[in-house]
C-alpha cells in the first residue's frame, strides 16, 4: 500500500495539506501506543510499526518536494543517483550563478550576494511557474498518463538550485 492509499488519498503533487494533517492526526492517535499497553508484545510491535509507517508516510507526503520525488518514484520516472541529467541551457546559467558564487567566497559584497538570492528566487519561480500546468494536468487526470518528464526536470534543477542556496549561506554569507 502507498502512502496515498494509506491516508485514502488520491495520487497527487497539489494536496490540500490541512486535510492530509488532519488524517495523519486521526491515524497517530489511533496507533498511539498507550492505548495498546495490556496487548501483546507482537500487538505492540505491530502498532509500533503501524505508528513509524505513519510517521513516514506524513514526512513523505507533507513536504512539497519529498512529495513529488514520491511520486516520480511510485511512477519508476525517478532515475539512479547520478544519472540524472539536466539540460544545457540550465546548466549554462548555473555555471555564471557559480561563478558569482566564487566571487562572493573571495571577495564578499553585500549588495552582490543579495542580487544571487534574489535572482535564484526568481528562477525558483519560473521554475515552478513552467511546471504548474504538468502538476494540475496530473492532478486532474482521471488516469495519471501525463508526460511527466517536466517534473522530472523541476524536481532535479531545483535540487540543483538548493545546493547552491547552501553553498551560498556556507560559503558566501555576510562575515561579521
Amino acid at each position: 500500500m502507498d502512502y496515498f492509499q494509506y491516508y485514502d488519498l488520491p495520487l497527487s503533487f497539489l494536496l490540500d495539506e490541512a486535510d492530509l494533517k488532519r488524517r495523519y492526526y486521526a491515524h497517530s492517535k489511533r496507533l498511539h501506543p498507550d492505548f495498546y499497553t495490556l496487548e501483546s508484545e507482537e500487538k505492540q510491535a505491530e502498532i509500533l510499526e503501524q505508528s513509524t509507517y505513519n510517521n513516514q508516510a506524513y514526512k513523505a507526503l507533507s513536504n512539497f518536494d519529498a512529495r513529488m520525488r514520491y511520486i516520480l518514484e511510485l511512477k519508476g520516472l525517478m532515475p539512479e543517483e547520478g544519472q540524472s541529467s539536466l539540460p544545457q541551457e540550465f546548466l549554462m546559467e548555473m555555471m555564471d550563478v557559480n561563478e558569482q558564487l566564487m566571487e562572493l567566497e573571495f571577495d564578499f559584497d553585500a549588495e552582490a550576494y543579495a542580487n544571487v538570492l534574489r535572482a535564484l528566487e526568481r528562477m525558483e519561480q519560473e521554475l515552478l511557474a513552467e511546471v504548474t500546468p504538468t502538476l494540475v494536468a496530473f492532478d486532474s487526470s482521471p488516469t495519471g498518463n501525463i508526460d511527466l518528464q517536466p517534473v522530472v526536470d523541476y524536481y532535479f534543477k531545483k535540487k540543483y538550485l538548493l545546493r547552491i542556496r547552501e553553498n551560498l549561506g556556507k560559503f558566501a554569507g555576510p562575515r561579521g
